[in-house]
């Protein structure tokens, strides 16, 4: 257990080029007395760091020193092979840099541990894209990241569904969403998502900008793709259904309205039927991810959804009559 925090210390100073006690404290969750006394072994060990004392001190390696850390178990060497999603490298123009550095780690790693880490790209294939979809065509991609590396202003053209607009964008961040591609970008005060395929064109203008120092890209898209699931739920219906057939609700494919429906299920009646709100984009949506459920669920409310599943179900009748 210490072997593995003392590695994670010099990992901290290594990548952070510093550190209080207290914050190593705090990312370590030990007490700064551990802290103190791990730095004292790894000093005994050989590694050059020392604590600065006063204001703006810290915890620090001499400058210039690194370590290849080759203390790799053969689990850490696995989950390191699975990280990198070639495709999604060589749609970024880092196809070549990751089969590199994977090259780099191979050749660290101890002969008993390299043989085993070899047999994952035999063994596991990632396959982003849903069954059925095909991958966007993504010209103007590489291109985009290499702005976004080095936070450079973006000029592009960008087509919408009605028309194509021009646009000077801080590209922040690219997030890969069942194999698809969306850029993460400033306009002016505003972050937006673009689809990265509607990007026909992308042009750096020479320019530096600096990044919001709160703007954290994890956070900002799932409160994003949270807030357009929810807009896209319009309508909604009162619906009973039987208890035992609630697992079926999934078959709506809209994770977004089940998670919803499932927070105000009622309590079950004297045979086993609860009162449930389903939300949904349309009714005429809503009427076609119900009618799987069959028989297990009764739309009550509103009498036009009623009325469009009692249709259904007459027309459905009189065609297998």
């Amino acid at each position: 257990m210490r072997a593995s925090r003392l590695v994670q210390l010099l990992l901290l100073l290594q990548a952070g080029g510093g550190a209080t006690a207290g914050a190593l404290a705090r990312e370590l969750e030990v007490s700064v007395r551990t802290v103190y006394r791990d730095v004292e072994a790894l000093s005994e060990a050989g590694v050059p760091v020392y604590c600065e004392p006063g204001r703006g001190g810290g915890v620090r390696l001499i400058d210039g020193y690194r370590t290849r850390l080759t203390g790799l178990t053969s689990d850490e060497a696995d989950a390191v092979l699975l990280a990198g999603l070639p495709g999604a490298a060589a749609d970024l123009g880092l196809g070549t840099v990751l089969a590199t550095a994977q090259l780099k780690m191979l050749a660290a790693l101890p002969p008993e541990l390299r043989g085993r880490a070899t047999r994952i790209a035999e063994r596991v294939h990632i396959d982003m894209p849903g069954w059925f979809q095909h991958p966007d065509e993504t010209p103007t991609l590489a291109t985009v990241a290499e702005a976004l590396w080095h936070d450079h202003r973006l000029a592009i053209t960008y087509q919408r569904r009605d028309r194509t607009v021009e646009r000077t964008l801080d590209p922040l961040g690219l997030v890969m969403k069942a194999g698809t591609w969306y850029l993460i970008a400033r306009e002016g005060t505003a972050i937006r998502s673009y689809r990265a395929a509607r990007i026909t064109a992308a042009t750096p203008t020479g320019e530096s900008f600096t990044r919001p120092a709160s703007f954290d890209l994890t956070t900002h898209w799932n409160a994003t793709a949270e807030q357009f699931a929810r807009s896209m739920l319009r309508v909604t219906a009162h619906c009973r259904i039987a208890t035992t057939h609630l697992p079926l609700l999934r078959l709506m494919n809209d994770p977004a309205a089940v998670r919803e429906a499932l927070t105000c299920v009622g309590a079950p009646d004297a045979d086993g039927w609860a009162d449930i709100t389903i939300p949904s984009e349309s009714y005429e949506v809503l009427a076609h991810a119900l009618l799987p459920l069959g028989e297990h669920i009764e739309v009550l409310d509103p009498p036009e959804l009623r009325a469009q599943m009692i249709a259904t179900a007459a027309a459905m009748c009189t065609r297998y009559r």
